[in-house]
């Protein structure tokens, strides 16, 4: 079933809206916040909250994506538990990929006039006059926290090859900032 008719199915609260968003969506829902979570049942009551987060948001809200709106209440969710959950222990795999984007976006004490807004229109700027290819590793590293295994195998890169790219693009990505007047 098309995203149309699936949100349509949300507007006129029929249920089925939420079998069909799980039989087309599930996975890459799942997959989403186990990548954070590290946890098979944890990634399941997500995903379920998920549903319902989208449930309750439509209508009024009518996504112009239906994937991009699951993807983000999913990764939202699932960072909102790590942190519950664990808040002093963190998920290896999330800390590093975190650290490593620290590294290229400025402190918030230092950035003065620049809203968390403005710096992540910045960033979509940016990536959108990457590669594909660069792009979507960027965001399968940074905002799925896939691992680096996990972004060779499904690209057929070597792990060497997606490091040194990630690397790169983090490197073209401070300079933009600066560029744009993002002081550090």
């Amino acid at each position: 079933m098309n995203d149309l008719r699936i949100i349509e199915l949300y507007f006129a609260r029929d249920e089925q809206a939420i079998k069909e968003t799980d039989a087309k969506y599930g996975r890459l829902c799942h997959s989403i916040a186990y990548n954070i979570l590290n946890s098979h049942e944890d990634s399941e009551e997500c995903v379920n909250d998920t549903y319902l987060g989208a449930w309750n948001a439509i209508p009024p809200t009518r996504p112009n994506s239906l994937m991009a709106f699951l993807c983000r209440i999913t990764r939202n969710l699932s960072l909102k538990r790590l942190e519950a959950k664990n808040r002093q222990k963190r998920s290896q795999m999330m800390l590093v990929s975190l650290d490593e984007l620290a590294e290229v976006l400025p402190d918030s004490s230092i950035a003065d006039g620049m809203s968390d807004e403005s710096i992540g229109k910045l960033i979509s700027d940016f990536l959108k006059k990457e590669k594909e290819v660069t792009r979507n590793v960027f965001i399968r590293k940074y905002y799925f926290f896939d691992s680096i295994g996990d972004i060779a195998l499904r690209y057929s890169f070597t792990e060497s090859k997606v490091k040194n790219m990630l690397y790169h693009t983090r490197t073209r990505l401070k300079e933009y900032l600066i560029k744009e007047g993002v002081e550090f």
